[in-house]
Order: C-alpha cells, then sequence, then structure tokens
C-alpha cells in the first residue's frame, strides 16, 4: 500500500516488530508523537509509555521503556530497552514492582534511588495500563 513505511522496532533481547505499517504514535519526551510516510527525518528520545501501530487499518498497542527512534520519510526504526504486547505482561508482577518502586520513594534514601524509583514506578504503571485497556486479566 503507498501510504504505508517500514517500521523495526528493536531491544537488546530480539527484534519486537518487523513490518509495513501505516502510522505510529510513540511517547516522546516532549509528548505524543505521531509518524505516517512521508515525515521528515528526525531522531527522537522516547519516553516511558505505549507505543501504538496502525496496520492494515487496525491498532495495536505496547507498552515501551526508554529508547531512541529514527524517523526517515520511508521507514522508522525504534531502539528500546524493552517492549511487551498486553499479552506478555505479567499483571502481579508489574504491580509488585509498582508497590516495590512507591515504597523507595517514600523513603527518600537518595536522590539517585528517588529518580531509580520514579522511573521503575513509570515503568510499571504503563504496563499496568496497557495490560488493563486491553483486559486479558
Amino acid at each position: 500500500m503507498a501510504s504505508e513505511f517500514y517500521l523495526e522496532v528493536i531491544t537488546p533481547e530480539r527484534t519486537f516488530f518487523q513490518g509495513n505499517v501505516e502510522m505510529i504514535i510513540v511517547d516522546s519526551l516532549d509528548g505524543e508523537l505521531g509518524v505516517m510516510k512521508g515525515h521528515l527525518p528526525m531522531v527522537a528520545s522516547i519516553a516511558i509509555g505505549t507505543l501504538k501501530i496502525k496496520q492494515n487499518g487496525k491498532w495495536k498497542e505496547a507498552a515501551i521503556n526508554e529508547g531512541f527512534m529514527e524517523v526517515l520519510p520511508d521507514r522508522t526504526i525504534i531502539l528500546s530497552h524493552t517492549v511487551e504486547w498486553p499479552e506478555e505482561i505479567d499483571t502481579r508482577r508489574a504491580q509488585a514492582a509498582l508497590e516495590r518502586a512507591q515504597e523507595r520513594i517514600r523513603q527518600r534514601r537518595s536522590m539517585t534511588e528517588y529518580y531509580q524509583s520514579k522511573a521503575a514506578m513509570a515503568r510499571a504503571m504503563s504496563r499496568l495500563k496497557v495490560k488493563k485497556r486491553y483486559n486479558l486479566d
């Protein structure tokens, strides 16, 4: 289809996604960023949140961790620490991670630990949000 572009999403453990898509929406440090075929070339930082992929007229959503994205007119490459489809998310594990992060934030031992805990909390909340949206429990 003429309005498609090639998307590749890569994590250290696997190639998460490869294929032609119509559009993507990803959380960046400046807010949501949408990409379609013909987008101006750019590089962007990806924030903890969601990656939405429109393929064959249907949207799919995944939880995504921090990373980078290179956008070219006919292809986009995303490099991220982790990306998970809703069915891959373990709700109990994500809930436990959220609770651990919240407890570490309450203890306020150091600024470094505070920022690490805030990031862990954001990752867990992103996973739980994606999982809940698809009612897979």
